[in-house]
């Protein structure tokens, strides 16, 4: 990350652009920062100028506390605003609910992709997310930070094997410094269920990808939030996971963007 701009609360965002063309900003999910999205920026940087950045609290950007869903909105506004004054987003995960949350409010944006980002689509699920969220913050509160990234990591479905073996390999310590951000990223997601109000509001263009080879509940996730988005397109990747690979999903995110 070469570059930083001021957000409105006076926090530092750091991030990078490469290409030239209609800017795209590429949003990143829970524990991770812009490296993790800047793979898909080389391919659709032949088209675009593509943006990747270090959200709030994580890698070379700052943070103010407190945290509040519109700072990171008002991030991305100053990010639109660095380049050129209009962009489209690309959000991943509960990045994608962020990047949703910002055409909801009336950014310059003229288009939206989002790749499964996990609203919860039972009873069940919504209560586990209740649970979490309680879990999370007390965790955080009490300074136990890689008791937080765990707490996150059996959320996203990994075993006690892989995660005891994650609490002792070398990238632990990366992870319990960026546990303070999975607060972050629960706010975004609200209380975890599909924002139906939120969707029925944007105005611009949206298209939701979610992968063949990923659970079914995320596929079901991505294809409501097409159903309730006005101009919305639902699309299946072959082949993916929720690590989809970029040279599968940019083809995809280039057509959507140069309409």
């Amino acid at each position: 990350m070469d570059k930083n701009i001021l957000s409105r609360d006076g926090t530092s965002i750091a991030y990078e652009s490469a290409g030239r063309g209609p800017a795209v900003v590429l949003v990143s999910g829970a524990m991770s920062t812009g490296a993790t999205v800047a793979p898909l920026a080389a391919p659709l940087s032949e088209r675009f100028q593509v943006v990747v950045y270090d959200r709030r609290g994580r890698g070379r950007s700052g943070d103010t506390a407190p945290y509040a869903v519109e700072r990171e909105v008002e991030d991305l506004a100053a990010l639109i605003e660095a380049v050129g004054g209009e962009a489209s987003l690309y959000g991943t995960s509960s990045g994608g609910a962020l990047t949703l949350r910002a055409a909801a409010s009336g950014l310059p944006v003229r288009h939206v992709a989002v790749y499964e980002t996990p609203y919860a689509m039972s009873g069940e699920a919504l209560r586990e997310r209740a649970e979490y969220t309680e879990r999370l913050n007390a965790a955080l509160a009490e300074g136990r930070r890689g008791d937080a990234v765990e707490l996150f990591l059996r959320l996203t479905g990994l075993s006690d094997a892989v995660i005891k073996g994650a609490r002792q390999s070398p990238m632990w310590a990366g992870m319990e410094s960026m546990a303070p951000s999975l607060a972050y990223d629960d706010a975004v997601m609200g209380d975890g269920g599909v924002p139906r109000e939120l969707l029925a509001s944007i105005q611009v263009p949206v298209l939701s990808t979610a992968g063949d080879a990923s659970p079914a509940w995320m596929r079901d996730a991505a294809r409501a939030i097409a159903e309730w988005v006005p101009r919305g397109t639902y699309r299946t990747l072959e082949g993916q996971t929720h690590m989809v690979e970029p040279d599968v999903l940019a083809p995809v995110l280039a057509e959507f963007f140069a309409r």
